[in-house]
């Protein structure tokens, strides 16, 4: 499977997973907030596996989930847990495209 292609694969299930979430929670534009959310998750697995560097693969994947997620705690000022699971989730998708060496 290319990188790509795994990228788009890897950015759904993030995606699903961070809506599956928030579901519980409340939002004043529920459907607005899952909606970007999940394209967000989306766009950091897509990012990740269009990106070729020369880096360890854990490390783009950190580094892509953290910058794109930046945003999304600015404007909302709930850093940590938006933080942490861009970080996180861009950590194990970097792994799996890139390698972890």
């Amino acid at each position: 499977m290319s990188h790509q292609l795994l990228g788009v694969v890897s950015g759904l299930v993030f995606g699903a997973v961070t809506v599956g979430l928030m579901t519980r929670m409340a939002f004043p534009d529920k459907k607005a907030a899952l909606s970007a959310a999940f394209v967000e998750r989306f766009a950091i697995g897509v990012v990740i596996g269009c990106v070729q560097l020369s880096w360890p693969g854990w490390l783009i994947g950190l580094l892509f989930g953290l910058l794109l997620s930046i945003p999304s705690a600015i404007i909302t000022k709930a850093f940590a847990p938006i933080l942490i699971m861009g970080s996180v989730g861009g950590l194990v998708i970097g792994g799996i495209i890139h390698g972890w060496a």
